[in-house]
């Protein structure tokens, strides 16, 4: 049998380091098949092709980044229920859950998909590039329910306590969606709508197994005939939790589009760099984006139990561990940059080069900025306080929206390079504020 794990007890650090490895190796993998993606279609189809990919990315973040924040938001209450052990009302939660994304899902995939070419024209993307740009984003949004049930799944694992289960499924579907990318593009010579179909397949097919391992192996969540039945309630507070969350994601991403129409104006080589150095830095990303998963569940967990006090001691545990990793990674970035570019283009290829490398010297300076706001965030978003985690995102599009508008017609290259750190900062700015804000609230109404 899967085992849960309850994060109420003990010493903050080893609770959340144990509890972040999984994670993180699920983020490093989604990143490694997010790398071979962009690797492949760079080295066998060529600049365009890796360009149209790259011209898409922020709008498929925009899109998947709202599923995924409501996937999150929806496995909060079941982390609050199971904190509590209140074993019946989380069942509950996740029958609701599950219901509610099957509506949510199909929706979004078909606005989505009529949509693309809209879209892409929307953010000035190039002619030579568009047509690969179009089948991507549209083959993307039509697998968005397969996005939407693997991450709601491993969100209501992942509130068990249970990180580990989730990162088998990943390992299994990296592993074929590197297969299947080889098979469609090289075998199948499908191009970049290959790449695409071999993403939405994979996912599917974790998503399906991910579903069967969880009602088979784990006993508290088999859920009744009784507690399948929809309940408005619930569902009300899944959405006031949940909607926020993907709202944060999809106004970050709002940001992101337009510094990417910003970039795109730059012409085909800035957009290559771009798509390379996002690819790369995303990779880096990851350990800042599991340490604040980690942390949405373990806050969770203790705010359900009535400890908000371990929070601050969670809060300082992931802080500790973000700086060790910052200063890793500084080093890694600051001397390997230009050598990691190498994976997607040629070494002929000296302008994209030069600005990948510009780009992740940059980017990794504002990494502790990043590694902040991931765990300020996320612990606001355990504690229920999804609202003050979306507004925070509003500054982040507040701030690229500034840099895409006012900096990049006057620096060029160099603003869209500080786009992303500036973002943070405005992020934080925010964040650092409501967490105190927050914390002495809930303190209070323990008191209370």
């Amino acid at each position: 049998m899967a085992t849960s794990r309850e994060m109420t007890e003990g010493k903050a650090l080893p609770l959340i380091f144990n509890f972040t490895l999984p994670l993180l190796l699920g983020n490093l993998l989604q990143q490694t098949y997010s790398l071979v993606d962009a690797a492949i279609v760079g080295k066998f189809l060529g600049i365009d092709a890796l360009a149209s990919v790259g011209a898409s990315t922020s709008v498929v973040f925009l899109i998947l980044g709202f599923c995924n924040g409501c996937c999150g938001g929806f496995g909060i209450p079941v982390a609050q229920k199971f904190g509590a052990r209140d074993y019946g009302t989380m069942r509950r939660y996740v029958a609701v859950s599950l219901q509610l994304a099957t509506v949510m899902s199909v929706v979004i995939a078909i606005v989505t998909s009529l949509f693309c070419a809209d879209i892409l024209r929307m953010m000035s993307t190039p002619e030579n590039i568009f047509t690969g740009a179009y089948y991507y984003l549209l083959i993307t949004f039509i697998g968005v329910p397969c996005t939407f049930f693997y991450n709601l799944l491993s969100s209501i694992i992942r509130a068990l306590g249970d990180s580990k289960t989730p990162f088998w499924f990943l390992l299994f579907s990296t592993v074929l969606n590197v297969l299947l990318d080889l098979f469609c593009i090289l075998i199948l010579d499908w191009g970049v709508a290959g790449a695409a179909i071999a993403t939405v397949f994979s996912q599917g097919v974790s998503a399906v197994l991910c579903y069967f391992y969880m009602v088979r192996h784990f006993d508290m969540l088999r859920i009744t005939p009784a507690e399948r039945k929809f309940d408005g309630a619930l569902a009300k507070t899944l959405m006031y939790i949940g909607v926020p969350m993907g709202l944060q994601f999809s106004i970050t991403a709002i940001g992101s589009i337009m510094l990417q129409s910003a970039n795109n104006a730059l012409g085909t080589a800035c957009v290559a760099a771009f798509t390379a150095a996002m690819r790369i830095k995303m990779f880096f990303m990851c350990p800042f984006e599991s340490l604040g998963m980690a942390m949405a569940t373990y806050s969770g967990q203790n705010y359900g139990a009535g400890k908000p006090e371990r929070i601050w001691s969670g809060v300082k545990a992931s802080a500790l561990m973000m700086i060790i990793y910052w200063a890793f990674t500084f080093c890694v970035l600051m001397s390997g940059a230009g050598t990691f570019a190498l994976l997607f283009v040629e070494a002929s290829e000296f302008e994209i080069l030069k600005d990948t490398e510009l780009f992740l010297h940059i980017s990794v300076s504002f990494f502790p900025v990043l590694g902040l706001l991931c765990i300020l965030r996320y612990t606001i978003q355990g504690v229920g306080f999804t609202n003050l985690a979306m507004l925070s995102g509003v500054s982040e599009m507040i701030a690229r929206i500034l840099v895409s508008l006012l900096a990049v017609p006057a620096f060029g290259y160099v603003a869209v390079c500080f786009g992303d750190p500036t973002a943070w900062v405005f992020a934080d700015a925010f964040l650092i504020p409501a967490f105190i804000y927050v914390y002495r609230r809930i303190l209070s109404m323990k008191k209370n």
